[in-house]
């Protein structure tokens, strides 16, 4: 996995400062913007995002390009609605067998088939050796080119790797945190989250001070279905040890 946070807004905190202060505030926006200029946006933060009041921070967005992450995991991050998503087509980039050296179109194992030993990484990489069959077969039998990718794509497996670029404005930022970092969440989700948390973090530390899963700042939601690592948890979010990731 490889996670770029490509671009974000620049001053995110004095921007989202801003214009929660233009709420309140009868200055007109060239008094309100020079009023503004050189304070220290973190205090007003805090008080609006603990009234509620987090409107304000959507209007800091952050740009990511991810790849060496699966089809799987597309499937998921997509149903955050709220963000921005261009992917690597399948229907115009084809998974033949020549487009890699080692004749096989590039997937992701999951860790803990991996943990099984050599014998099971072996099995795994032979039965996505016989999908590239299938796949090569039907993009021949369909004559090659776009036409024929985009449906001998259908017997490509959840594994295929994928890539694409994304936009998400702080406010979602801080809602597929408190989701995707959660121990319950699947690992490779889990993991870009972790990633997505690290660059973004230090662009704005009021704005992801408490950014993570929701058990940093109350009970576990899933009650009886937590993951009963609480403790360990919480120091991993709050920096009583390494990155997230």
């Amino acid at each position: 996995m490889r996670v770029v946070l490509l671009a974000h807004t620049e001053g995110p905190e004095a921007l989202a400062a801003l214009a929660g202060r233009r709420c309140y505030s009868s200055l007109d926006n060239n008094d309100l913007v020079a009023t503004e200029a050189g304070r220290d946006p973190g205090e007003l933060i805090r008080k609006l995002v603990g009234m509620g009041h987090v409107t304000v921070i959507e209007h800091a967005s952050y740009t990511f390009a991810v790849e060496g992450v699966s089809r799987s995991l597309l499937a998921q991050i997509t149903r955050h609605r709220l963000a921005s998503f261009s992917v690597q087509s399948q229907r115009y980039v084809g998974e033949t067998a020549a487009k890699n050296p080692d004749g096989v179109f590039d997937y992701v194992i999951p860790p803990r088939i991996a943990a099984l030993g050599n014998g099971a990484r072996e099995e795994f990489a032979r039965q996505m050796r016989t999908i590239q069959e299938w796949y090569d077969h039907w993009a021949r039998e369909l004559g090659g080119g776009r036409d024929a990718f985009e449906d001998a794509r259908f017997v490509l497996p959840n594994a295929a790797e994928t890539k694409f670029v994304f936009t998400m404005n702080a406010r979602e930022l801080l809602h597929f945190f408190t989701l995707r970092c959660c121990e319950r969440a699947q690992w490779e989700i889990r993991e870009l989250a972790d990633r997505m948390l690290d660059l973004v973090k230090p662009t704005a530390p009021t704005i992801f001070a408490k950014a993570g899963p929701a058990c940093l700042r109350g009970p576990c939601p899933e009650g009886k279905l937590n993951c009963g690592k609480l403790k360990e948890v919480r120091k991993k979010y709050r920096g009583g040890g390494s990155k997230c990731s």
